[in-house]
């Protein structure tokens, strides 16, 4: 079964700063605890995917048109306190082991080593063409 795992944080509900304003020793710790994970996942035959993505001050929302060029704005706005971090694609047994493996994406530390608790969004994928 394959699960999409999102790394979402919401900087209204922690009290973590951008990883840019880290401490050196802090992001390479988080960014270890992370290779680490995805390390096994990979031997196990289990990750197919794992993607962070860039700030979101630097993505474009585009809106469809019935008619016309699509209308392509700055995103996402500055009220949003939520960000998309990052995902892995995984092909577990079951929704048990994926979850198993967003505990410990979730548990990755942060600033001061204490776990971020970023909340990981699980959800399986219904077909792909791939």
């Amino acid at each position: 079964m394959k699960f999409l795992l999102l790394t979402r944080h919401n900087a209204s509900e922690a009290d973590i700063r951008p990883m840019a304003e880290w401490d050196p020793a802090d992001a390479e710790a988080h960014l270890a605890a992370l290779r680490a994970i995805n390390e096994q996942l990979t031997e196990s035959g289990e990750l197919l995917v794992m993607q962070a993505l860039a700030d979101p001050a630097a993505g474009r929302i585009v809106h469809g048109l019935d008619a016309g060029t699509p209308i392509v704005t700055d995103g996402p706005y500055p009220e949003s306190t939520e960000l998309l971090a990052g995902y892995q694609l995984v092909d577990v047994v079951d929704e048990d082991r994926a979850l198993e493996i967003a505990a410990q994406v979730a548990a990755a530390p942060g600033p001061g080593g204490k776990p971020i608790n970023n909340r990981i969004e699980v959800r399986a994928v219904m077909f792909s063409w791939a």
